[in-house]
């Protein structure tokens, strides 16, 4: 059954994708064209973290917005590049303060060439994507852009001083994963938006679809630490604990379990341990925990869909509502 769903997963990407096929085989080659360095090292880690592949959701959330406003242009496409720079550069960094092994079913950038080329690189891949920004002589994306990636930087920051603190409550949690996922989703539609000419009412409204999007998505990606296929996600489950994260599925089970279960819970996340992840996922299930967390991202969902009343009808923005569903129903 999973293996159908996986299957079926893939069949609806894959739809997505044929949308703005063309479009986003521009960006794809552009980020190719972009990754030129005259320094291998750069080119080498860049090409390794970009050929893994992954949804890049993020750049075709700017080529969906741009087909649903009416037409995605050039610069469409580089922004849709910039964008993927900003994330895959986030990964690069995530990863070696993670001190993770494993993304996308094989070893990440930093278990393969150290930690120092993954940041460094990572490094190469902002400043290339604000060279590329100042190319489009944009203003107000330059000035929205600049302060996304300052609010990101500044989420990275806050997961990582709430590491192992078992008090997180929900809001604290929400804001993190507001600010280190869903604003980079905001930025792709906002941006989008922008350069298709929107007033600002309706680059706002954009800009709220992306962000409860991206907060829908973050929360099914914490359920799936818990209630997710390793071979599907490509990662190991678990990995949250490992790095202390103290995501909804564990904030909601502290409030529900007994003393003893919380205990156990708590050691997970002190200890960055998962030596009884088995015992702490029974615990987040019995306590209806992955059922609450996906009911939270449900409702982020049914916001980011309410938002896409503005666009017309049309392929692009049917294939916007597919990508909203997904985020919520999938298992990687």
């Amino acid at each position: 059954m999973r293996g159908h769903f996986f299957i079926s997963q893939r069949h609806l990407m894959d739809q997505i994708h044929s949308t703005v096929a063309q479009d986003f085989d521009r960006v794809n080659q552009l980020i190719i064209e972009q990754l030129h360095s005259n320094v291998d090292m750069v080119e080498n880690v860049g090409h390794y973290i970009v050929d893994a592949g992954g949804k890049r959701l993020r750049p075709l959330l700017v080529l969906l917005s741009a087909s649903a406003l009416g037409q995605c242009s050039d610069e469409h496409v580089t922004f849709a590049a910039i964008i993927e720079f900003i994330h895959t550069a986030t990964l690069l960094h995530d990863d070696v303060v993670d001190l993770s092994t494993l993304r996308r079913g094989r070893p990440t950038a930093n278990a393969t060439f150290g930690n120092a080329p993954s940041v460094l690189v990572g490094d190469f891949l902002y400043t290339r994507a604000f060279q590329l920004m100042v190319k489009l002589g944009n203003m107000p994306i330059l000035t929205h852009m600049a302060e996304a990636t300052n609010i990101i930087a500044e989420g990275e920051v806050l997961q990582l001083t709430r590491a192992g603190d078992v008090n997180t409550s929900e809001v604290q949690y929400l804001d993190v994963i507001t600010r280190k996922t869903a604003v980079l989703f905001a930025a792709a539609c906002y941006g989008a938006a922008t350069l298709s000419g929107e007033n600002e009412q309706n680059r706002s409204t954009l800009r709220e679809f992306g962000l409860n999007l991206g907060i829908a998505f973050q929360m099914i990606d914490d359920v799936l630490d818990y209630d997710g296929n390793a071979d599907a996600m490509g990662k190991n489950v678990g990995d949250d604990l490992t790095e202390g994260k103290v995501t909804l599925p564990l904030i909601h089970a502290l409030l529900k379990a007994s003393t003893a279960e919380q205990a156990v819970i708590h050691q997970g996340i002190t200890e960055k341990s998962t030596d009884h992840i088995e015992q702490i996922i029974a615990i987040v299930r019995r306590c209806g925990s992955i059922d609450y967390s996906r009911a939270r991202a449900r409702h982020h969902y049914d916001v980011a869909l309410q938002k896409l009343a503005i666009l017309p009808g049309s392929k692009a923005r049917d294939a916007l509502e597919r990508i909203t569903e997904l985020s919520i129903n999938r298992n990687h």
